[in-house]
């Protein structure tokens, strides 16, 4: 299937995957006579762990580390159990500090929504004196 299709499938743009192959994190593609790439489902499902590892915050360089110990094959699976679990620090990490920033969010909304309260209650307070006289 050429790229178009593999961009509709897989969410990530032409020129994500194109770049993505010359860096070498994803394996070259089988090109036809024409020189348009050539994908694979084996292709499109790299890019679909190559995209979930992106959107969870893996870097580019962690995910070619990664992959490069999958395509040696069996022998390194401790060295690619602690580069998971080191990402999942990472995460959790970034967890914490989203979490913070929700927080922050929160108690900001909270006390606006109280400020505009206050507001509505001195203005029709204020206008009910202003009909009293």
């Amino acid at each position: 299937m050429n790229i178009k299709k593999v961009s509709d499938l897989t969410g990530m743009s032409a020129d994500t995957i194109r770049y993505y192959e010359r860096i070498g994190l994803i394996p070259p593609i089988a090109r036809t006579k024409s020189g348009i790439r050539n994908f694979t489902k084996h292709d499109v499902a790299i890019l679909d762990f190559v995209r979930c590892f992106r959107k969870a915050g893996m870097s580019v360089e962690a995910l070619t580390d990664y992959i490069s110990l999958l395509e040696e094959g069996t022998g390194n699976e401790e060295a690619r159990l602690q580069l998971l679990i080191e990402q999942r620090k990472e995460m959790d990490a970034r967890l914490d500090e989203l979490t913070q920033a929700r927080e922050r969010l929160n108690y900001k909304i909270k006390n606006y929504k109280n400020f505009l309260q206050n507001c509505e209650h001195r203005l029709f307070d204020s206008e009910e004196k202003q009909d009293e006289m």
